[in-house]
């Protein structure tokens, strides 16, 4: 470690940028799940990899002492290593065209940078995960929400809020976002706090970015997280401390809201102003950067009122064509109207809505009218399950606080 360490010490003293993404929730349960699946990936990923010229175990070796660096945030959980697999990625081609442009765009040294890579592990259970889910399984949301609604989440949400209270205000005042919606994407992201992924973030974004498995958006998804490995490096040497030491979901998201390092570096606020944005060791930070980040997409103060309506909708399918219209707001009332929707409240003809469908599997689909706000909950995690679950966990855990 004290040559991790040295390393960025040395990579400290170059420039820094930005970038953006979207977070996701970690699971270790499917973590374990996936670790007992076949690591054939490895080899057949390898053996595509056109390998490079290997340097000199001179160059490999970058600093001379070592300069003890504390790592971000409080304790971290032990890192998951059942399935981490040593993998020389200096001799992947495409590794070394991402060093080069690392050096060209970003100011960072050559020698440095083979040194980390050197030491990066293939995480197995991360490709495992990232596949998609097999064909035919119909969605439901009642089952969804069953994971996410339920006691042992609502009660560790009424202590997360009666903690953070005062921050929670504070929030709320500075940015317009109500406490239970921060609570709500807490509690659905990590329990607060209680998992927030216990893989290296280096190697799981490594293993993603230059072996995503095949898929018909396998390049974007490449590009996505090579765009997260980049910005994990400029993160580590922008903040001084050890990228190893950033641990996270299998996908890298990390700390108790699983930012993506890019939306560290975007929306990341310093809110309990200790001269640090801690996403991992700080829940004021935490707080403060989910009303940042909402805020920033979409999130308008102005709505004092429900994020989404109940609907019924008219047997004769006109309001069919309003499903899927993107994660925006664009019907005015009038065109749900006269489409055959219908809600028991009526909606403030000054705003734009959507409509969204929740399946129920071989049960009837629920359907809702969504503003603004509910699509704000949709760019941290591009899914109406998702945003739903937010809402409803959020409005649980406000009833259940003691009066």
């Amino acid at each position: 470690m004290k040559l991790i360490v040295t390393l960025f010490a040395a990579l400290a003293l170059a420039a820094s940028a930005h970038g953006d993404a979207l977070a996701a929730p970690s699971s270790d349960s499917q973590a374990r799940s996936a670790q007992a699946k076949t690591k054939a990936a490895k080899a057949k990923a390898a053996a595509k990899a056109k390998p490079a010229k290997a340097k000199s175990s001179k160059a490999r070796r970058t600093a001379a002492k070592a300069v003890p660096v504390a790592a971000a945030g409080a304790a971290v959980a032990s890192v998951v290593d059942t399935d981490n697999e040593h993998v020389n990625f200096l001799e992947w081609q495409p590794v070394r065209e991402f060093i080069d442009g690392m050096v060209a765009q970003h100011g960072f040294e050559r020698a440095a940078l083979e040194t980390l890579f050197g030491q990066v592990r293939y995480i197995d259970t991360a490709v495992q995960l990232v596949k998609p889910a097999p064909p035919g399984k119909p969605k439901n949301w009642q089952a969804y929400s069953a994971r996410f609604i339920e006691p042992i989440r609502i009660r560790a949400g009424v202590r997360f809020w009666e903690a953070n209270a005062e921050a929670l205000k504070r929030a709320e005042a500075a940015y317009g976002v109500p406490a239970e919606i921060i609570v709500g994407i807490i509690g659905i992201e990590t329990i607060y706090g209680r998992d927030t992924g216990r893989f290296r973030v280096l190697d799981s974004l490594t293993t993603l970015a230059f072996a995503y498995p095949a898929a018909p958006n396998q390049a974007a998804r490449q590009a996505f997280f090579r765009d997260e490995l980049a910005n994990t490096l400029v993160l580590a040497r922008e903040r001084g401390y050890d990228p190893f030491s950033l641990l996270g979901s299998f996908a890298g998201a990390v700390g108790l809201p699983q930012f993506m390092p890019s939306n560290i570096l975007k929306y990341g606020v310093d809110f309990d102003n200790d001269g640090r944005v801690d996403l991992r060791g700080s829940s004021v930070d935490a707080i403060g950067s989910v009303a940042n980040f909402l805020i920033q997409h979409g999130w308008n103060p102005e709505h004092r009122g429900p994020t989404a309506y109940a609907a019924d909708v008219s047997p004769a399918r006109a309001w069919e064509s309003l499903l899927g219209l993107g994660l925006e707001a664009t019907l005015k009332p009038e065109a749900l109207r006269a489409a055959g929707v219908v809600t028991s409240t009526p909606l403030p003809a000054e705003n734009l809505y959507g409509l969204i469908d929740l399946q129920n599997g071989a049960e009837p689909t629920e359907y809702w009218v969504a503003n603004d706000n509910f699509y704000a909950i949709t760019k941290y995690n591009r899914s109406y399950f998702y945003a739903m679950s937010v809402v409803d966990l959020g409005r649980a855990v406000r009833a259940a606080r003691p009066e």
